[in-house]
C-alpha cells in the first residue's frame, strides 16, 4: 500500500515537473508575444510615421520659376569662401538676391558687408541690427538712431529686429522693454526717414505660449528644443506682444515694418488680413511657415491673391535643398505631401498654387519695392 502511495506521490511530482518545463514557458512566451504584440500596435508619437499609399501626380520642382530674393537669411560674419560657395548654390535654384539679416552694426556692419556686397554686389542685402550695450545710459535711442545712420552710409540697406526684443530684453532694474517702448520712437523714425525698412521678429508662434501637452499641435518641436517654450511665468503672454506690436506699427505709419514669419498669424489669416487692413505700412514674410499655408491650400491660395502686395520670399535657416518645397507649394497643386521639418508641421501639406503675376510679386516685386538698392533690371517685368 506504502509502495503505491509513494508511486502515485511521485507520479505527481513527474506531472508537476513536466508542466514547468515545457508547458509554463511555451505560456510565458505566448504572454511575452502578446505584449510585444501589443507594444508594436501602440508606438509612441515620436515613433508613429506612417507612410502614405496615397498616388497622385507630383512636381518635383528644383528651380524657382521666376528668380527671387529671400529676404530673410542669416549669415553671421560670413567667410570669403562660404559667400562663394552661396552664390553658387543661389544660381542653381534661380535665388537672385539674399538677404542677410545678421550684419551687425558699426564695424561688424562694414566687414560683413565687405566680403559680401564687396564680392558679390548685385547677390547680396545687409541689414543692420542694434545694439543694446548701452541700453540703460540716457539717451540710448537717439545713439541707436545715428548708429544706424551711419550703418546706411557703410550698406546697411535695412533694420532687423531679434525675436529678443519684447521677450527677454530688460532695462538694468529687471524692466521689460516693451515692443513699443517710446525710447525707440527715434529708431523706426529714422528708418522711414532713411527709406528703408524694419523687418521684425515679435512673440513666436502662439502654440509656444499655450499649455506644453499632447495637446499642443507644436508638441513635438517643445520636445526637441525645450527652450522654445514661452510659460507665463517668464514670459508675457501672446496676446500682449501683439498688442504692443500693432501699437507699433499704428504709431509709425511712415515707416514700412515686415513682420517674420506671417507675423505668427499664419494659422489665422483672417486675423493677418485685419492687421493688413489696418495698417498699410505692414508686410510679411513667409519664412519658416511655409506649413502654415500648406495646409490650408484654399484659404492660402485666397489669401495671397488677395494680399499680393504685402507678402514677401523668406525661407530662415539657410539649407539649399530645403527651398525645393517652397517652389512646389507656391506653383503647384501638389497634394499630401510631407514637409521638410517635421518639428514645424505633425501634418502634411498642399501645393496652393498661385498665378504667375501674384508669383512674382511674392518673389521679387514686394522686395524690389522694400529694400532700397536692389538692381531691378536682375529681373523680369
Amino acid at each position: 500500500m506504502n509502495s503505491r502511495r509513494i508511486m502515485t506521490f511521485f507520479s505527481i511530482i513527474f506531472v508537476a515537473l513536466f508542466a514547468a518545463f515545457i508547458v509554463w514557458p511555451r505560456a510565458a512566451m505566448t504572454q511575452q508575444q502578446q505584449t510585444s504584440q501589443k507594444s508594436q500596435q501602440t508606438p509612441t508619437i515620436d515613433e508613429y510615421q506612417p507612410k502614405s499609399t496615397l498616388v497622385t501626380k507630383e512636381h518635383k520642382i528644383e528651380r524657382a520659376k521666376f528668380p527671387f530674393i529671400d529676404i530673410h537669411s542669416h549669415h553671421w560674419n560670413p567667410a570669403p569662401e562660404e559667400v562663394d560657395r552661396l552664390v553658387k548654390e543661389m544660381d542653381t535654384i534661380n535665388l537672385r538676391v539674399m538677404v542677410n539679416l545678421s550684419g551687425g552694426t558699426g564695424e561688424e556692419l562694414k566687414k560683413t558687408v565687405a566680403v559680401m556686397k564687396g564680392r558679390y554686389p548685385d547677390r547680396f542685402v545687409v541689414f543692420a541690427n542694434m545694439n543694446y550695450d548701452d541700453l540703460n545710459t540716457p539717451g540710448f535711442g537717439k545713439r541707436v538712431a545715428a548708429r544706424l545712420e551711419e550703418d546706411v552710409k557703410n550698406g546697411a540697406q535695412g533694420l532687423k529686429i531679434f525675436k529678443n526684443f519684447g521677450m527677454d530684453l530688460k532695462y538694468g532694474g529687471g524692466e521689460r522693454v516693451h515692443v513699443d517702448d517710446p525710447e525707440f520712437d527715434a529708431v523706426f523714425e529714422k528708418c522711414a526717414e532713411l527709406k528703408i525698412p524694419v523687418l521684425i521678429h515679435v512673440a513666436e508662434p502662439s502654440a509656444f505660449f499655450d499649455p506644453w501637452d499632447y495637446r499642443n499641435e507644436r508638441w513635438q518641436e517643445l520636445k526637441e528644443f525645450p527652450g522654445r517654450a514661452r510659460p507665463p511665468a517668464k514670459y508675457p503672454p501672446f496676446e500682449t506682444l501683439m498688442t504692443e506690436r500693432n501699437h507699433l506699427f499704428a504709431k509709425h505709419p511712415k515707416t514700412n515694418f515686415i513682420a517674420a514669419h506671417l507675423g505668427f498669424h499664419g494659422n489665422d489669416l483672417a486675423r493677418l488680413g485685419k492687421l493688413f487692413d489696418e495698417n498699410p505700412n505692414v508686410y510679411v514674410d513667409i519664412a519658416a511657415v511655409l506649413a502654415e499655408l500648406g495646409r490650408q491650400p484654399y484659404s492660402a491660395h485666397d489669401f495671397l491673391v488677395k494680399y499680393q502686395d504685402r507678402v514677401v520670399m523668406g525661407k530662415d535657416i539657410y539649407e539649399v535643398n530645403e527651398y525645393k518645397w517652397y517652389f512646389r507649394a507656391l506653383e503647384t497643386r501638389d497634394e499630401y505631401f510631407e514637409y521638410y521639418r517635421k518639428r514645424h508641421a505633425f501634418w502634411r501639406i498642399y501645393g496652393f498654387q498661385v498665378p504667375d503675376d501674384v508669383l512674382k510679386k511674392v518673389y521679387y516685386k514686394n522686395a524690389l519695392k522694400l529694400v532700397p538698392g536692389i538692381d531691378a533690371k536682375a529681373f523680369p517685368e
